[in-house]
């Protein structure tokens, strides 16, 4: 009699009950509902939504570091700060083109991240989170205090740029909440692909292999340092490209996006929609912003809610709210598969 020998079958979001929720269905649906929003909303609480764009850009960042990687930084608002003033530099400079900002922003943050991760991504756990920490108090110090350079607690006015070389004579709410909050959302949509195909790629596989177990993964071959500054230097641009959409919205490059709170609130929206999943963090940044919006408006004791609400998160969904859906309907889908 002969044995047939099979190879095992190697669960992934396509296979597993759950794990549509992983995969890029929630993006796209989070996109659509994006897109379809300002017909339903006025101009004013369409503007609201330029944050959401451009926190999940960033968060596209963060989850490749931490939820791919392993790597939680606490000091990662430095490079939202440095792509807003970048931002505000070329349009002092005449560059108005939004393009060639968004590329000067990026190459800012990532040479940036690029020089600080050389260091950073050698350690890992809370020393690698203490280090950044550091490094972004530095950058908010330097750009609150360097007041001839940067102009300290005033900050560095943005100018409103074109937009595929086109300018809108327009109010600032009407653009705002308009061509640039679409050109935003299809930005979006066209950096969670290119980051979505990436982690899903064998690089993508590399980078869970590290943040699992380092030590097997580096006995297999994987080049961890090299793929860990990778990881920071793709999120530092990230996070760069999302500091010059936020300094356009407000027309203000402000030192407040370096201070560690801003941090903290980006750690708060990867934690709420779930760094195990891919579009979790853009879910988070949603909620977080309507959230925001919703108790500074109605109480002065808005802070107060807003660390309740992360503590219960914390305590009644560790995996955020699309990571928690998707466990369960994994287990479900174990659970009847094991019935006779």
């Amino acid at each position: 009699m002969s044995t047939v020998l099979q190879a095992p079958v190697i669960q992934t979001p396509s296979t597993q009950t759950g794990g549509v929720f992983r995969g890029f269905i929630p993006f796209a649906i989070l996109l659509s509902g994006l897109a379809v929003a300002p017909l339903a909303l006025s101009a004013y609480s369409t503007v609201l939504l330029v944050p959401v764009l451009a926190y999940g850009i960033a968060l596209l960042g963060m989850n490749v570091l931490f939820g791919y990687t392993g790597l939680l930084s606490f000091g990662h608002a430095m490079f939202l700060a440095i792509g807003a003033y970048a931002s505000a530099v070329a349009t002092r400079q005449g560059i108005l083109s939004f393009e060639l900002i968004l590329l000067i922003a990026a190459a800012s943050g990532g040479l940036f991240s690029l020089l600080i991760g050389a260091l950073c991504v050698r350690f890992t756990h809370i020393f690698f989170g203490v280090l950044t920490l550091a490094f972004g108090m530095l950058v908010h110090s330097f750009l609150f205090k360097f007041y001839d350079i940067t102009g300290g607690d005033q900050g560095m006015r943005v100018l409103r740029p074109s937009l595929m070389g086109i300018e809108w004579d327009m109010s600032a709410t009407q653009f705002l909440g308009g061509p640039f909050f679409y050109y935003c959302l299809a930005l979006y949509a066209l950096l969670g692909a290119l980051t979505f195909r990436m982690v899903s790629s064998p690089l993508g596989l590399h980078l869970r292999a590290i943040r699992d177990n380092e030590s097997k993964a580096r006995y297999l071959g994987v080049q961890v340092y090299r793929l860990r500054l990778f990881a920071f230097v793709l999120s530092g641009m990230l996070g760069a490209i999302a500091g010059s959409i936020l300094s356009i919205s407000t027309g203000l490059a402000d030192p407040e996006l370096a201070y560690w709170p801003q941090s903290g609130n980006l750690i708060f929206m990867l934690i709420l929609g779930g760094a195990t999943t891919f579009a979790g963090p853009g879910v988070g940044a949603l909620i977080f912003v309507i959230l925001h919006e919703v108790l500074v408006s109605h109480t002065p004791y808005w802070r107060f809610m807003l660390g309740s609400t992360l503590i219960l998160l914390v305590l009644l969904l560790p995996d955020g709210l699309l990571g928690t859906l998707s466990r369960r309907l994994n287990l479900n889908g174990s659970a009847r598969r094991k019935l006779p």
